[in-house]
């Protein structure tokens, strides 16, 4: 799944947007790019969830 986080600017956003989809599945494989502001997640949890774990984070996300 692929998302664009609007507010994901540097480094320390993508890490705090790791982070909050880690907190849903650990074993999640993230790529987040904050300069093009999408983040990519490979995770058997769903998108429902990840996108709630990111606004939950500051983060809101839209689908990419």
């Amino acid at each position: 799944m692929r998302f664009h986080i609007e507010n994901m600017t540097c480094g320390g956003c993508a890490r705090s947007v790791t982070k909050a989809v880690e907190s849903v599945d650990p074993k999640a494989r993230v790529d987040a790019d904050p300069v093009t502001k999408t983040v990519t997640v490979e995770s058997s949890a769903s998108t429902d969830s990840i996108s709630r774990a990111l606004a939950d984070a500051g983060y809101p996300a839209s689908a990419a």
